[in-house]
């Protein structure tokens, strides 16, 4: 209800500020046009009324919605290029501050510094409803990134910067403090439910009779994060299946010829899909601990829960084997495992019982030395899944041989699947460890799992 206020509140101004600055209802009736555009960007950020502001800001947003998307993308390369920090106002407070340094001169500094395109941002959200918009404005900017980098690198300068502007305002509105945690069910309203279905990246909701069978069983859950801005935009949501062990495939879990649990059997909640809905939003980080808020609410509604964990996919791990399969001298995997792995690039391997267990041990060392040694240049692990999980603190608990043999399943992880285990009383410490130093906190089967006689990490993380 108080969104709903504030939300006819600031249409009602949007309404009256288009009066002031002489635009009637539907703007001034003109199609939406680059150069136009852009002018009126220019315009907004030289207005100091803020109904005028809010008018114009909405103005904008809807033209740029209606432009085709390769007007999208001139509008956005023209902002990048125009909006961006003013160079001789940085070099003029530099100077000040070398001259007589102070709180107040580098504040200064750091206000001259900022690129336009954020203050352009910031005013485009006071319009109703501008927060969804620039989501939206993000993902054009995104596929607008992918093409340069193919097509004009050196265009690309620009272009990431008014990224690095998104991103940077977005971590702000989109922290943690902010979000909100609700269940999902069969009683949640339909355009919710429909946009579970569509938003689902892990494994593939196929129709409504496939989402009932994941959300009304006793023995199912699912909980989505909220943001106040974005009333009925899930930005994560979580499906846990209450089990009476640890999983190691994903197969029965999701199978339509099952029994639902009873509760008061159920001991461990298995986290077996999680997935972000809102491209816009790639790369933003909504702070750690969001699984543990999910935890802590099944212990209030069920004490009888003991282990939490996850089945997680390993989406980086099947390329990342291809490419050591192909580099000469790769350090990750011994002659003699590179020819039982040739195994696992034949067609329908896994159903042929003799290559797969030829295959078992080598893939397992190697998904150990994948997710303990392997690195970004950044000294993280490689896996986004894992970093994502030991960020919110978990453990790196077992590895999952063929656990996923769907088609996507093999194609991403040779059908790898994870077990991530969130034990309460450890998730700070872990989170600690992997934040401040890069320690990966793994179980001791896991780390069994690494050959003894592979060289030495040379990450400073390790």
């Amino acid at each position: 209800m108080n969104v709903s206020f504030f939300s006819d509140l600031l249409t009602t101004i949007s309404e009256r500020g288009r009066g002031l600055i002489g635009l009637g209802r539907n703007g001034d009736g003109g199609p939406a046009n680059v150069a136009d555009l852009v002018r009126l960007c220019g315009d907004l950020m030289s207005r100091r009324g803020e109904a005028s502001g809010v008018a114009l800001a909405r103005i904008i947003l809807d033209r740029y919605g209606s432009l085709a998307q390769k007007d999208r993308f001139s509008f956005l390369r023209q902002v990048a290029d125009r909006f961006g920090p003013d160079e001789t106002a940085i070099a003029q407070a530099i100077e000040a501050y070398r001259t007589a340094p102070s709180r107040a001169a580098a504040n200064a500094l750091h206000a001259a510094s900022e690129p336009k395109s954020q203050e352009l941002i910031r005013r485009l959200n006071l319009a109703g409803g501008g927060t969804l918009s620039l989501v939206r404005m993000r993902e054009d900017l995104l596929d607008l990134g992918h093409e340069l980098r193919t097509q004009d690198p050196d265009a690309c300068d620009a272009i990431d910067s008014l990224d690095a502007d998104f991103t940077r305002l977005f971590s702000s509105w989109f922290n943690r403090g902010f979000l909100v945690l609700r269940r999902i069910d069969w009683t949640t309203p339909a355009h919710i439910l429909e946009k579970i279905i569509r938003y689902e990246a892990v494994h593939e909701i196929s129709d409504w009779d496939d989402l009932r069978r994941r959300i009304a069983p006793a023995d199912r859950r699912c909980f989505a994060f909220f943001h106040p801005a974005l009333v009925d935009e899930p930005l994560i949501f979580v499906e846990v299946a209450l089990t009476t062990e640890i999983p190691s495939a994903i197969a029965p879990i999701l199978t339509k010829e099952r029994e639902p649990l009873p509760l008061r059997a159920a001991t461990t909640a298995t986290f077996y899909s999680i997935s972000n809905c809102q491209r816009g939003l790639a790369g933003v980080s909504f702070g750690n601990f969001l699984i543990k808020q999910v935890v802590e609410d099944l212990c209030r509604e069920l004490p009888n829960l003991k282990t939490f964990v996850t089945l997680s996919p390993a989406p980086g791990f099947a390329a990342w084997l291809e490419r050591e399969m192909g580099a000469d001298g790769s350090g990750a995997l011994p002659a003699e495992d590179r020819e039982r792995l040739r195994l696992a690039e034949a067609p329908g391997w896994p159903a042929d019982e003799a290559a797969a267990e030829a295959a078992r041990r080598p893939l397992l060392s190697a998904a150990a030395y994948y997710f303990l040694r392997a690195r970004t240049p950044a000294g993280r692990p490689l896996d986004p899944v894992a970093r994502f999980h030991l960020g919110n603190g978990a453990r790196l608990e077992r590895l999952n041989f063929l656990g996923d043999v769907s088609a996507k399943g093999l194609k991403q992880s040779k059908g790898l699947m994870v077990n991530y285990l969130y034990d309460l009383d450890t998730i700070e410490k872990h989170h600690e460890a992997y934040a401040n130093q890069g320690v990966v906190t793994a179980s001791s089967a896991v780390r069994r799992l690494l050959r003894s006689d592979l060289p030495a990490p040379t990450s400073a993380f390790e």
